[in-house]
């Protein structure tokens, strides 16, 4: 008889690289296998389980709601997605929502809005090392050749700027631009944070042209960096925020955001979504944002990751023929190496801790936000080990 393995690879388009251990269940921060181990998940599903596996008021929110009703259609108001827009609203700062299954459907719900808004001929700014997503709009955006091979020619007037680089900012934006897409911290990019100069001359740009600064927070927001939204570390206001991940608690679920000014650009039938906004998946976004936002966990993932960091450059001061650079904010850490880290990847595996590589140097750490001290500590003892 054929494992679950060899089914996989019979039966599927072979586009996933599969870690190769069989999972039976998870419980908090843990990940447990068919053949009896335990693994420290701090990849947590690539930012997804926030609130780590089997929490009992995500089950409860999604078993209340099954038997209501799993699906409506958005011709109808259902009260857990106006519910879960509402608080997205308030922790957002901005005025109204439109529900996605995923981030790249977010993104491509944004460019539709920016060219109703500005036509075909006004350019979007991205920049290098961006990822934004995997259908053709989203792929247009992005800033990673490797996920473009093949797939030519994507959309039209988008610039590719160099992340960072101030200068270009200042050569470069006029009034020919329409929008610019800004990952606060880019996750596949090699968590590799914005500059507090870059920000400073977007903001004056945004002031002198008044393009739409769009904030990409799939992956850093819903608590992830220690603030509901990366965009809240650096003091600027998108007009237009993307969503997903640990958004639905789980669930497929992402969300289009703007501010007051963009929210009547849509009008009745100009966008739509068969299952964005599942009930089901709403019911579960709304404990996990009240989870994240009002009972501490915020608080929790800010304290703990600055230990983190710290302790991790402890590492880094001791190992520097290995280690190059420690970055990030919160509970999104990059550990950068002078070497690929796919065997320090596996090293870790074989050690029952999950964790993942980026940008082929790149330790990138996602733990669930529940994640305890104990359990940093642990970490950062096998990681000592590993270099050792």
């Amino acid at each position: 008889m054929k494992d679950i393995f060899e089914n996989e690879k019979e039966y599927f388009l072979q586009t996933y690289k599969r870690t190769p251990i069989n999972i039976s269940y998870g419980k908090g921060v843990y990940l447990f296998t068919e053949d009896g181990k335990k693994y420290l998940d701090f990849f947590s599903g690539l930012a997804v389980n926030a609130l780590g596996y089997g929490n009992e008021k995500v089950i409860h929110a999604i078993e209340n709601q099954i038997k209501k009703y799993i699906h409506l259609s958005n011709y109808y108001v259902s009260t857990p997605q106006v519910e879960l827009a509402k608080k997205l609203v308030q922790y957002s700062g901005l005025a109204k929502v439109f529900f996605t299954n995923s981030g790249t459907e977010a993104a491509e719900a944004s460019l539709k809005l920016i060219r109703k808004i500005c036509g075909p001929g006004k350019k979007i700014i991205t920049f290098s090392n961006a990822f934004h997503g995997r259908t053709y709009g989203s792929l247009s955006l992005g800033g990673k050749e490797k996920y473009k091979n093949y797939f030519s020619p994507l959309l039209e007037n988008i610039i590719q700027l160099e992340f960072n680089n101030v200068d270009q900012l200042e050569e470069l934006i006029d009034s020919n631009i329409a929008a610019v897409y800004l990952e606060f911290i880019q996750g596949e990019g090699g968590v590799r944070g914005v500059s507090e100069d870059f920000v400073m001359k977007l903001k004056s740009k945004k002031k002198e042209f008044d393009f739409i600064i769009v904030a990409d927070e799939v992956q850093t927001g819903i608590g992830r960096t220690g603030q509901p939204f990366a965009y809240n570390c650096f003091n600027i206001e998108p007009d237009l925020v993307i969503v997903a991940k640990a958004i639905g608690g789980g669930l497929p679920l992402g969300a289009l955001i703007t501010n007051e000014k963009y929210s009547t650009v849509f009008d009745f039938g100009d966008h739509g979504s068969t299952f964005g906004g599942n009930p089901v998946a709403c019911a579960a976004g709304l404990v996990v944002i009240e989870e994240i936002f009002e009972n501490g966990l915020l608080e929790q993932v800010a304290r703990l990751g600055k230990y983190f960091m710290d302790q991790l450059k402890i590492i880094w001061e001791s190992n520097p023929e290995k280690v190059v650079d420690i970055r990030g904010i919160g509970f999104m850490i990059g550990v950068e190496m002078k070497y690929p880290c796919s065997h320090i990847i596996e090293e870790f595996r074989k050690k029952e801790i999950l964790v993942n590589c980026t940008s082929e140097k790149v330790i990138r750490i996602l733990p669930p936000l529940i994640s305890t001290k104990d359990e940093i500590d642990h970490f950062l003892t096998i990681f000592r080990s590993i270099l050792n």
